[in-house]
């Protein structure tokens, strides 16, 4: 049962088995096991950039496909819903007319970068995606009767997701509420999206893309269509990336170019495949947990140590809370530097 849920990609290392299923089990009961606003916010993000970096690792582990404008399709799936809940009002007829729409965008765009630009070769496809991503940025920000600018879209969302709607009644002192509700459904659905890809990459389909991965050209000399592949699995990866984007549109209720369409975004999904292991989808979710655990409480995890070592004037300085992005580089070369196949690999290496 579970090798067929897993479809048949077992982790293969006991330890990677018992963090994924800690990952899995730690996201189910966060709300009871964490409870405040700011913890689930994190348990919430997870969530999202779980599946984002899953996508994006469809594009770059399995397929060898360097694109720099995934978080632009992460944006159409999160403007899709933020601008029809805005124009439609808190419905969700308003939520299903955003997600399709964005799917529809997110699709077509990648279909025309695919077949008019997957002929070149990696670098140059990488730029061209790269143009394409900070044009479609610019854009947003400057559509402000559309997008709502610099600013971007604030909304409200139906009913039933609101902190505001009760269940009347709480559990382990954590009331029922529509946020509740609302973090269950970010939960529930990144969940199916990992099941999903997962058969994807498990696939015969999956197969291709890893071979064309490994040397494109005896690909296409045993007969299969390396552009048309490639464009497909761009086609998957930019619809999936829509989906979380519509995800944390449902779930933050406000959305702007910053928090969907920055290039630093981008940057931290690349770190999350690396850290995690690329062409492993339980490498995206080993990197995607680490990487928003580390941008949420490594600054509170130093200021413990600056105040531990107040007494001692240049370690307290070296712990410094503002010197936080240090320490994640640091941290990052260092992962880098032991796991080279990211941390995925190596756990099923030494196994």
């Amino acid at each position: 049962m579970l090798r067929s849920i897993l479809s048949d990609d077992l982790p293969r290392s006991r330890w990677l088995a018992l963090a994924l299923l800690a990952i899995l089990v730690g996201l189910a009961v966060a709300p009871f096991l964490f409870p405040g606003a700011k913890s689930l916010n994190v348990a919430a993000k997870i969530c999202v950039f779980i599946v984002l970096a899953a996508s994006f690792d469809l594009l770059l582990g399995y397929t060898g496909i360097v694109s720099f404008a995934h978080t632009m399709f992460f944006g159409i799936g999160a403007y899709g819903v933020a601008i029809s809940l805005t124009r439609m009002g808190a419905g969700w007829d308003a939520v299903a007319v955003g997600t399709v729409a964005g799917l529809v965008v997110a699709i077509v765009l990648a279909t025309v970068i695919g077949l008019f630009s997957l002929r070149v070769r990696t670098i140059f496809f990488a730029m061209i995606t790269l143009a394409v991503a900070s044009a479609f940025a610019i854009l947003a920000s400057q559509l402000s009767d559309l997008t709502g600018g610099e600013d971007g879209l604030n909304y409200r969302l139906p009913a039933v997701l609101r902190s505001s709607f009760s269940f009347g009644d709480t559990w382990f002192g954590v009331r029922l509420n529509g946020r509740l509700l609302d973090y269950y459904l970010v939960y529930g659905a990144s969940l199916v999206l990992i099941l999903i890809l997962l058969r994807i990459v498990n696939s015969p389909f999956g197969s291709v893309l890893m071979a064309i991965r490994e040397n494109p050209f005896r690909a296409e000399a045993i007969g299969y269509r390396t552009v048309v592949y490639r464009t497909i699995a761009s086609c998957i990866a930019a619809a999936t990336a829509a989906l979380a984007g519509a995800l944390l549109a449902l779930w933050s209720s406000q959305t702007n170019p910053d928090t969907t369409l920055s290039f630093d975004i981008m940057v931290d999904i690349l770190l999350m495949v690396v850290i995690g292991g690329m062409g492993t989808m339980y490498g995206a979710v080993i990197g995607a947990v680490l990487l928003v655990f580390a941008q949420n409480y490594l600054q509170d995890l130093l200021a413990i140590a600056n105040k531990a070592l107040v007494g001692v004037p240049l370690l307290a300085n070296l712990f410094h809370p503002d010197r936080w992005l240090l320490w994640l580089g640091v941290a990052f070369i260092l992962c880098v530097y032991f796991f080279p196949t990211g941390i995925v690999g190596r756990l099923r290496q030494k196994r």
